[in-house]
């Protein structure tokens, strides 16, 4: 017979060892302290080991307490990931879609719901995640990458091309600073999203020289650059597909016409296995609708 220890002395193990604290593994497991050190003294006995020592007030794992975290610390996590794929598969008609978080705050939120109205027995669960280009997960249906579209052994649609185009704050329009013209740009800051390229790209290709490109502050996601804008820290190199809720909503601007196409586009990722099943192709075909149509209205 297989000796495995009582699954709530493990959970308490695992939640002193991560923290390193009676006190903090019994408010993660909404237990008073005493209940945690219960369990931790159940452990021992039924390993026959000490896994905590205590030195000046401080908790400590002794060598077999750590070799024993090791080993165990993942078991959790992977019971609660093999529970949400089997909850996932079993739910019907759900899909679960991942994509960047920029993308799921400026353009799916506003609009899921009139997916919601079309397909009432569909259940989308949306994941807002950063990933490596060509990682699609166990748990994921559909996702949204962002890059030039080849991706080995996945079925990729494009959703639209991505148009890059200066965005301000009206305040920022209205300063004392000119925008009139593209060499105007020197006299701002730039604001950057991930890297500098863009605009350097951007400025090479309208051939405007003297705007330093290497300052100004850079943001991890698109929304934190277009936050930025509408708040006057200075100019975006934005999609207008991105930024629709801004615009709309009067907070930014284009103050040029001048755009470049992009070489990346965000893309509707699926495996090939699965692109044809019905609840998939429901929802790329909703999302590639939703595209056509902002674009006839912005004439991308």
């Amino acid at each position: 017979m297989k000796r495995i220890p009582p699954l709530n002395a493990l959970k308490a193990f695992e939640a002193a060892a991560k923290h390193l604290s009676f006190t903090r593994a019994a408010d993660e497991l909404f237990v008073t302290q005493a209940a945690v050190s219960h369990q931790i003294k159940l452990l021992e006995e039924f390993l026959s080991v000490k896994l905590f020592l205590r030195k000046n007030r401080t908790l400590l794992l002794t060598e077999d307490g750590q070799a024993y975290y090791s080993d165990i610390k993942d078991i959790f996590v992977h019971i609660h990931e093999a529970t949400e794929r089997l909850l996932t598969r079993g739910a019907k008609g759900s899909i679960t879609v991942a994509m960047p978080p920029s993308f799921a705050a400026q353009w799916l939120v506003p609009r899921i719901s009139q997916f919601a109205q079309l397909y009432p027995d569909i259940d989308v669960r949306i994941k807002a995640v950063d990933f490596d280009e060509g990682f699609l997960d166990e748990s994921t249906d559909i996702a949204i990458y962002y890059g030039r579209g080849r991706w080995q052994g996945l079925y990729s649609v494009q959703l639209h091309k991505e148009y890059l185009t200066p965005l301000c704050s009206p305040m920022l329009f209205a300063s004392s600073k000119p925008l009139e013209h593209l060499s105007d740009l020197a006299q701002h800051i730039l604001l950057h999203d991930s890297s500098r390229d863009a605009w350097k790209s951007w400025l090479k290709h309208h051939q405007i020289k003297g705007v330093n490109v290497n300052q100004g502050p850079m943001f991890s996601h698109s929304m934190l650059v277009l936050q930025a804008a509408a708040l006057g820290q200075g100019i975006a190199l934005g999609n207008t597909i991105l930024a629709k809720p801004e615009i709309e909503a009067g907070r930014l601007i284009c103050p040029f016409d001048e755009r470049v196409e992009s070489k990346d586009g965000f893309y509707l990722v699926s495996e090939q296995s699965q692109s044809e099943q019905e609840k998939i192709t429901l929802f790329r075909e909703w999302m590639l609708s939703q595209v056509e149509l902002e674009q006839d209205t912005y004439g991308l």
